[in-house]
């Protein structure tokens, strides 16, 4: 018997519908904070696996998982469009506090992997969540990054990959390309986030594996010279996924944090 489908929040964007699927976990009686959790640039709600639930059920909070434009069982990119270089400031400043006006949702906690991690410092930026955990965030683009964005291309179309992306999205091409293409386009090379820091206000939580593959550890130190309250985590034998490589340590430093925040 396969599982029931996810809610759908069915909103207009840009004078268009916009249907995003969400999932909500964890301990509904929760007074705390709602955990957002936002996701890498090839996930979505299944691809988080448990985490968010296990995350949520053990720290006693109430989270939303949910897949953005382009992935999982939300509305997939047209084919043929390619996305800006500043996707992440739409779905930041444009998306989000859609979103989270739908689902009644005030000054929630975030937490955003990868992409999701730069979607959460750019919300963080110019509104007031109770606090951000980021995890393998990109303030500026690398030619790490870039190398391993390329492997990844070349992977897609040589072996099994899209195969197993279409397990987690609807469109496994909308969610691959969409991410993949604007990341390697010309124009995203001068992509930085860094002055839009100097607006976060809120407490951050910055993680980061020590051989994660598309970044070096100079993304969280960046963070932490623009927004002084910024607690980094450097995490070992950890690649660019700590939520799968290094759970425990991620979810034993992330709880922490939040609720020490929420005393504060």
């Amino acid at each position: 018997m396969s599982a029931a489908p996810n809610p759908l929040a069915r909103l207009q964007w840009r004078g268009q519908p916009l249907v995003l699927e969400y999932q909500w976990v964890g301990d509904a009686a929760s007074a705390a904070p709602v955990v957002v959790f936002l996701h890498e640039g090839l996930g979505s709600v299944s691809m988080w696996r448990d985490f968010p639930a296990r995350f949520c059920t053990e720290h006693g909070f109430k989270g939303l998982v949910f897949s953005r434009y382009g992935y999982g069982q939300s509305t997939p990119k047209p084919v043929g469009e390619a996305w800006a270089p500043d996707f992440m400031h739409q779905q930041a400043f444009e998306v989000l506090p859609m979103l989270f006006a739908h689902l009644r949702i005030e000054r929630p906690w975030l937490f955003g992997h990868s992409d999701g991690g730069s979607i959460a410092l750019l919300y963080a930026s110019k509104f007031e969540p109770a606090g951000i955990v980021v995890v393998a965030p990109h303030i500026l683009v690398e030619d790490l990054s870039i190398t391993s964005i390329e492997q990844a291309r070349e992977a897609y179309a040589a072996t099994d990959l899209r195969t197993r992306l279409a397990r987690h999205h609807g469109d496994p091409d909308s969610a691959f390309r969409g991410w993949n293409d604007v990341w390697l386009s010309p124009a995203f090379r001068a992509w930085n986030i860094e002055p839009e820091l100097d607006g976060i206000t809120c407490p951050v939580l910055a993680v980061q594996g020590e051989d994660d593959e598309y970044g070096t550890l100079e993304q969280i130190r960046g963070i932490a010279r623009r927004v002084p309250q910024t607690e980094l985590l450097v995490i070992p034998h950890c690649a660019h996924s700590p939520h799968r490589d290094q759970p425990e340590t991620l979810s034993r430093a992330a709880g922490r944090f939040i609720h020490h925040s929420n005393l504060s």
